[in-house]
């Protein structure tokens, strides 16, 4: 390819790109002088004796992914696409260790997929596939002292753990028991949402933190690393009743919740909510 080839192609993703993501919030050139000149030179406004111009297209794409706050930052060289654009991703949820992992494994992909074409809208798809594969999982239960009836609130409890891509479930009525696991953001996103709404008393009783590892990281004693999807204890979200009773219907079995827990490994957690042993 040529000079006027790449820039051809570099001017036709920016342009894609801008009208992908029109606010400056979403996409933010660094130096739209850069973009200026490059555009200069594709339309044949530029003098033969200028050549292609020295300065390089730069830009961030800022993202909110599984709740996590991306920013996606570009640059192109020259020769782009013929060789790959410079990309580097900052995600507040990854620590040193995932993030390297990250742009590794984006690396490859890039490397694999996308030489000889433009992958910076691949690059971003790429990460808003598999960023859960990095940041860090987390358990959240939230049992919700004196009671959860409210039909509003739990339609919203089911509605943003969908949104956030969360499982886990809900018992309504007295007590109240909130469960839900995913993406650390995710689950601190959904626990910001819940205790902004009305509550006698609202706590969580339970948090559990686990580091995930990166596509292909093998952990120390030879097996796969874990990931999100392989940690998960709920295959979705769901409302659970158990035997609702009382003069109102709102009083659950807690020995059917017990079951219900121990049957997904987590009978340790029914003593943390109650304090006492389930049977």
């Amino acid at each position: 390819m040529s000079y006027v080839e790449w820039a051809e192609s570099q001017l036709a993703e920016i342009e894609l790109l801008s009208s992908m993501f029109p606010s400056q919030d979403e996409l933010d050139f660094s130096d739209p002088l850069a973009v200026a000149l490059l555009r200069r030179f594709v339309d044949g406004s530029a003098s033969s004796v200028e050549g292609p111009p020295t300065s390089r297209p730069q830009f961030e794409i800022k993202q909110k992914m599984q709740s996590a706050d991306v920013i996606v930052s570009c640059a192109y060289p020259s020769e782009y696409p013929s060789v790959l654009p410079e990309i580097t991703v900052r995600c507040g949820d990854l620590n040193r260790s995932q993030q390297s992992q990250l742009h590794s494994d984006l690396g490859v992909f890039l490397r694999e997929n996308c030489l000889g074409e433009v992958c910076v809208l691949s690059a971003v798809d790429w990460l808003k596939d598999h960023l859960h594969l990095y940041a860090p999982a987390s358990t959240l239960t939230a049992p919700a002292h004196h009671h959860i009836y409210n039909k509003t609130k739990r339609k919203n409890i089911l509605e943003w753990s969908k949104e956030l891509g969360l499982s886990g479930f809900s018992m309504p009525g007295k007590p109240g028991v909130v469960c839900v696991e995913g993406p650390q953001a995710a689950c601190e996103d959904f626990w910001a949402r819940l205790k902004a709404l009305t509550w006698k008393k609202i706590m969580i009783r339970h948090r559990e933190d686990v580091p995930l590892g990166g596509r292909g990281e093998e952990e120390e004693d030879g097996g796969r690393a874990q990931t999100l999807d392989s940690l998960r204890k709920f295959g979705g979200f769901e409302e659970a009743m158990f035997d609702p009773h009382g003069n109102r219907g709102n009083h659950m079995d807690l020995g059917q919740l017990y079951h219900f827990l121990d049957e997904r490994g987590l009978g340790d957690v029914f003593r943390m909510y109650f304090g006492i042993e389930g049977r």
